[in-house]
């Protein structure tokens, strides 16, 4: 394997120092192999010049544009008090729109010579608004003449790639830098095996190289990137079909439930029964639990579909055969919150040891970072002597001093707020590996679920139990109408009126020291609201006791509140004390008030759609109908207002989800959740090539059952070895 080093070459030896330095800084790129994988965002045809139209704000962009005039300008200033300060403006034109470009001081004099009426160039900088117009200010260019010069020499061909640029290096540097490398593609080796590439029809990956960075016709392009897609999908599903595999072979205690045990007694005091959804996706999981090797599952389910129930009735199973369970909360808040529900829910069955425990009954303790030290000692003697089958907590029940007698099964909630590395030290605890639980309230499109959480089998709760009331949600515009705004406040006195109870959300706490300059990054042009802060709960709840809610309870509830304190607001209002709550987001997950019918959401417009949802649930979960008031100032054309009413009109979270993933780039939302890594996808997008994947990961299934080892493919192990650089090995070894 000779030719492997190739595309391993350092790039500071084939681009010098300088150039290299940059590359690794600013877009991660160290080696030859790197900088090929590194392919053009678009591309510019030479007889079509790009949309000054729709450039967006504070961006880096590159333009492919005619200069319509240029004009030098003198002007006295403070360095040039004279009348001898110089300024040259060039207006480009591209037949959708016109941009100004402007030149100061020293660095007029070249563009002044070469950028004359009629020139065509590449334009680079970015993008800003001066007396209310787009400009680039002092944009790098590149001429595009077509009299033999370099120029036309490093744009061979029609199409000109534009590749994802940075302020420090222009698109075409980036494509010459490419140009030098390119020869190297020859020795790239192929990922993919020789029966799978040929009976999909898909190129040899050297041949899509070449065509991704040079192409002659659109259709070199659409065969590279179907080559090029396929072995995003394919690499990353046969990492995570070894994973699986090399899970099979782990040995697991199986945890069978007696036949009459505590879970049968806990089935017998249930009030209901349990939906369709929620008693077939039991029996995959005590199907999972009764097996050798550890279970590894993910629980999705809408907001109020009953989860925690489900999760609840696993845990029950497992202590019934001898072993303890333990449930993740990523807040105290919610920590405390299912200890409630899960105690009240087992009722004396969560008395075990104590007077009124029946003969079945456990003991289900809290372990929180802010308890005493009396408690903490109590809760971590009843863990280790098995005294206690489950236990809730936040991350303190990773720490060191935290010992199991028997850990049989982790549930961790809310996957998404956990690192990895906290749910593999919990797992940790086990003396084998226990059986580990995954639940989430944030649906999941397949395919992500595919991509991202591929090493876990998948387990969707859709069904909303019986009593669970519609939630009718709207768009208040503030700004448009600010009467409306006055309604939702009476219909807020409405709903208490009535004896039910509501939330405000707030997007801030309002006790941050407000820095300027950061309240400023970040505006678009659509975004006149974004030159105020955020609303902030203490503000909020000030001025709604004193205004339009006055004479209601308010209170108010954030995480930087004591522990105790939050704990205290959240029982007054589960206890129907308060008529309203003003909160943060600390709401978002798992708070279960089914008396609370009502939330107004302020600046609505910055929150996520998947939080907007999550949030929504907080609301008709007992029988009345819920009310969901999304509040903004954004106008009625702007992208924020059309997301808000995408929320408005659907409950669907699922569909939700795909908005939001359409709206966002899917590299947010796996490199959160693939530990921070840079996003491995370049390509592939999750939602457009669901069969792409779903593809992939047959072929990989399959692969990996045949030949784990990949002894037969040296090159998909090459592929591999780059994927799982040591980070992201790490991750997927966690699970």
């Amino acid at each position: 394997m000779d030719r492997v080093p190739a595309l391993q070459e350092p790039l500071k030896k084939v681009l010098g120092p300088a150039t290299a330095k940059v590359m690794a800084e600013h877009l991660g790129l160290h080696t030859v192999g790197d900088l090929l994988h590194h392919y053009p965002r678009r591309y510019e045809e030479r007889g079509q010049l790009t949309h000054l139209a729709d450039l967006p704000m504070d961006e880096h962009v590159t333009v492919v544009a005619q200069v319509a005039d240029a004009r030098l300008h003198t002007f006295a200033s403070a360095r040039a008090p004279r009348g001898k300060g110089q300024r040259l403006e060039v207006t480009i034109t591209d037949g959708s729109g016109r941009l100004q470009l402007v030149f100061f001081g020293n660095g007029v004099h070249k563009p002044h010579k070469e950028l004359l009426p009629g020139t065509r160039a590449m334009f680079a900088g970015k993008v800003s608004v001066f007396n209310r117009r787009l400009q680039l200010a002092h944009p790098a260019y590149e001429l595009l003449r077509g009299d033999g010069e370099e120029a036309i020499e490093t744009w061979a061909g029609a199409l000109i790639p534009i590749y994802p640029a940075t302020a420090k290096l222009e698109s075409w540097k980036i494509g010459k830098a490419v140009q030098t490398v390119l020869p190297s593609a020859q020795e790239a080796l192929d990922p993919l095996p020789d029966s799978l590439r040929a009976g999909r029809g898909l190129l040899p990956l050297p041949e899509a190289l070449l065509k991704i960075h040079r192409p002659h016709t659109k259709a070199d392009i659409a065969d590279a990137r179907a080559r090029l897609k396929w072995d995003e999908a394919f690499v990353l599903q046969v990492a995570l079909a070894r994973r699986r595999h090399a899970d099979t072979l782990l040995p697991a205690v199986p945890r069978v439930p007696a036949a009459d045990g505590l879970l049968t007694a806990f089935d017998d005091r249930l009030p209901f029964t349990l939906t369709e959804g929620q008693q077939k996706v039991s029996e995959e999981i005590f199907a999972d639990l009764a097996a050798t090797h550890p279970m590894h599952r993910l629980l999705q389910g809408e907001v109020g579909s009953g989860k925690t129930l489900v999760a609840l009735r696993a845990m029950l199973a497992v202590v019934d055969a001898g072993g303890q369970a333990a449930m993740l909360a990523p807040t105290e808040v919610l920590a405390q919150q299912h200890h409630r529900s899960v105690t009240e829910m087992m009722g004396e069955l969560a008395e075990g040891g104590m007077l009124g425990g029946t003969e079945h009954a456990t003991k289900v303790v809290l372990l929180t970072g802010s308890m005493g030290t009396a408690a903490r000692r109590q809760a971590l003697l009843d863990l280790a002597t098995g005294e206690a089958g489950v236990v809730i907590g936040t991350h303190a029940l990773i720490e060191d001093k935290v010992q199991f007698h028997d850990l049989g099964l982790v549930v961790v909630d809310e996957q998404h707020r956990f690192g990895v590395e906290q749910r593999d030290a919990l797992r940790g605890k086990g003396k084998q590996p226990p059986h580990l639980l995954v639940m989430t309230a944030t649906p999941i499109p397949r395919t992500v679920a595919m991509t991202v959480f591929g090493d876990l089998e998948t387990s969707v709760l859709d069904q909303l139990p019986a009593g669970r009331s519609p939630i009718a949600t709207h768009v208040v515009p503030a700004a448009d109408k600010p009467h409306f705004l006055a309604r939702a406040w009476e219909r807020v006195r409405e709903e208490v009126g009535s004896g039910h109870q509501a939330y405000v959300v707030c997007p801030r706490i309002g006790d941050e020291d407000d820095d300027p300059k950061k309240a400023g990054k970040k505006k678009s042009p659509e975004d006149e609201a974004e030159k105020r802060p955020p609303l902030a709960v203490l503000d909020v709840a000030g001025q709604l006791g004193r205004g339009p809610l006055q004479g209601l309870k308010v209170e108010v509830l954030h995480g930087r509140m004591h522990p105790d304190d939050k704990d205290a607001v959240m029982r007054r209002f589960a206890a129907g004390e308060t008529d309203v709550l003003v909160a943060t987001t600390v709401i978002e997950v798992g708070v279960n008030v089914p008396n609370a019918t009502a939330m107004v959401i302020m600046d609505a417009d910055r929150f996520g759609v998947s939080q907007l949802h999550q949030l929504r649930g907080r609301v008709g979960r007992g029988s009345a109908p819920g009310l969901c008031l999304l509040v903004t100032e954004m106008p009625e054309a702007s992208a924020a207002r059309q997301r808000l009413g995408a929320v408005a009109s659907t409950l669907d979270g699922f569909e939700l989800s795909r908005i939001d993933l359409e709206q966002r780039r899917e590299g947010d939302v796996l490199g959160q959740a693939q530990s921070g890594a840079r996003s491995s996808l370049r390509v592939l997008a999750v939602i457009e090539d669901e069969e792409v994947i779903a593809e992939a990961r047959e072929e990989a299934a399959a692969l990996v059952a045949a030949d784990p080892e990949l002894e037969r493919l040296p090159g998909l192990r090459t592929a591999l070895d780059a994927l799982l650089d040591e980070e992201r090995e790490q991750y997927l070894e966690k699970g």
